[in-house]
């Protein structure tokens, strides 16, 4: 069975005030095309359809034609919520929708209820979990500490429990939306930390033959069989280094996994560009970041006058400005942007503690603040969903 495995849409998102619609249109459409030129079986999206809960018109109306044309196609595919999406309004209509061949897997409790499509070699059961946010979770899987290695850990033991009553040479398929042990993040992925731990191992999907992860947005192989296919556009200066594209998986009789990288259409290309403003306007080697979207770094000890003005002579698509001047790193003069650069919201309050007494937290401390953001963050979570 050959699969297309996509994720980390992020419809609706902009890129630094530019809006991606087009950028986006675009890609929708190659995912089309490429579906119908190398005769895909099944897509599989693993989560972040959209950027946010309550997506704009004009990106709910991309999802629909999406979903119209891959329909269209008779390709039957298969897409999970992620964090960035509102399970409940994803999945609204899904049961009528799966009728053209489009499964929706929404809910937590569906976990272990696979998609089982099929080819000349028998079945293959495709199991969507979608985003487990871990204090909304916890309950419906039963485990005592609400942490990610936890709740994806129970959703895979259902998973392999159902894979268990199934035929043998059944193959399987998992989609999941989380952060897995060896994954390179970017600046442009929602921090889901939980319990100061964001990361689960990627063991806890042994026992099925491909797990299509999203998330990450970078395209990355942790094992053969346990992938992440990253965004289709770059959502972060941070990405400038990466190929966007989509995984071409062709899962063997056995279960055994191909894998061949896809490019995704590029509307512009990055650059990072670092120096004084006078070196960046003269510097021949950066010609040709010309008609690039431009993230400039400026050195210069002290503030240039007019120095996007001057920047988007040479670079009209600079986008980003960043002031940077060399100092020490204990300089006084350094930003605070620059001092929090990398630092999560609880490591910043770690060292707001430490700098109003001279000491940091306890163990004891630890827990409370590590229990304070993540109720933040889950009731975050839930007036999302209301909304």
């Amino acid at each position: 069975m050959r699969l297309l495995h996509t994720s980390d849409w992020h419809l609706g998102r902009a890129f630094h005030r530019v809006n991606m619609l087009g950028a986006q249109a675009e890609f929708i459409g190659h995912l089309v095309t490429t579906v119908r030129e190398h005769a895909v079986d099944a897509v599989v999206v693993s989560g972040d359809v959209y950027d946010r809960a309550v997506p704009p018109l004009a990106a709910v109306e991309l999802f629909d034609d999406a979903l119209h044309r891959l329909a269209g196609l008779g390709v039957p595919t298969v897409m999970i919520s992620g964090n960035h999406d509102s399970a409940r309004r994803l999945g609204v209509g899904a049961g009528l929708i799966e009728r053209a061949g489009i499964h929706l897997r929404t809910d937590p409790a569906a976990a272990g209820t696979p998609v089982v499509l099929a080819d000349a070699h028998g079945d293959v059961a495709f199991y969507g979990l979608p985003y487990l946010e871990p204090a909304l979770v916890k309950d419906e899987f039963a485990v005592d500490k609400a942490a990610h290695e936890a709740v994806l850990g129970a959703a895979m033991d259902r998973v392999r429990a159902d894979l268990a009553t199934r035929a043998d040479g059944t193959r399987s398929v998992v989609l999941a939306h989380a952060f897995v042990t060896g994954g390179e993040p970017s600046d442009s992925e929602r921090d889901i930390t939980v319990g100061g731990v964001a990361a689960v191992p990627a063991g806890v999907f042994d026992g099925v033959d491909y797990a299509a992860l999203g998330h990450l947005h970078g395209c990355q192989t942790l094992t053969e069989r346990v992938r992440y296919s990253g965004s289709p556009l770059a959502y972060s200066f941070s990405e400038a280094g990466h190929r966007k594209s989509m995984w071409l998986i062709d899962l063997g009789a056995d279960g055994s996994v191909t894998a061949e990288r896809l490019d995704c259409p590029v509307p512009r290309p990055l650059a990072r560009i670092r120096g004084t403003l006078d070196d960046l306007l003269a510097d021949p080697a950066l010609a040709r970041h010309e008609d690039a979207w431009v993230e400039a770094t400026l050195t210069d000890p002290a503030r240039p006058a007019d120095p996007m003005a001057r920047l988007t002579e040479r670079f009209p698509h600079t986008l980003s400005l960043v002031f940077a001047p060399e100092r020490a790193p204990d300089d006084a003069g350094v930003s605070y942007a620059r001092r929090l650069a990398g630092r999560s919201d609880q490591q910043v309050a770690q060292d707001f503690v430490a700098h109003v007494r001279g000491a940091g937290p306890d163990d004891g401390e630890l827990d409370v603040l590590r229990e304070a953001f993540d109720e933040v963050r889950a009731d975050d979570a839930v007036r999302e969903v209301a909304r």
